[in-house]
């Protein structure tokens, strides 16, 4: 039943994407966001050298991030063609250089989904970060601070 929700969420979180990049008139997505910053926008490797940047909201996010949505109330959308091993890496590096501490019991990986929970924020929330492999070698990645 656990993984039904999970299944559940993510579907929902991919949906929304969907809907986000037609709402918006998403293009091929080559282009970097305009919060992405002076990072090298095709980038295919991140994992872990701490070169993204950072988001409106404060959250961290790869280098080679387009199509960036801030969501509000603590939570980022955004795509990237790096994988899902890179993503993974990429956040486990940031948040542990920022001395959060990875609920590892969360942690969760499969059919090239995965999801991560990290605690130390400010707030006292935990930082959620899901991704879905969309099948043309781009993801989407969706962090928000969240009760868990």
């Amino acid at each position: 039943m656990k993984y039904h929700r999970i299944y559940l969420a993510l579907i929902v979180l991919l949906l929304a994407s969907l809907a986000c990049q037609a709402l918006s008139g998403g293009g091929g997505g080559k282009e970097p966001a305009a919060t992405a910053g002076a990072g090298d926008s095709n980038s295919t490797s991140d994992s872990g050298s701490g070169n993204g940047n950072t988001s409106e909201s404060g959250f961290p996010m790869t280098s080679d991030a387009y199509n960036v949505t801030e969501i509000g109330e603590g939570s980022l959308l955004f795509y990237t063609k790096l994988s899902l091993e890179d993503v993974m890496a990429f956040y486990r590096s940031e948040y542990t250089a920022m001395g959060y501490t990875e609920r590892e019991i969360l942690t969760d990986v499969s059919n090239g989904t995965f999801n991560m929970v990290f605690d130390g924020d400010a707030s006292g929330k935990a930082v959620v970060i899901q991704s879905v492999d969309l099948g043309d070698g781009s993801r989407t990645v969706s962090i928000r601070l969240e009760e868990v």
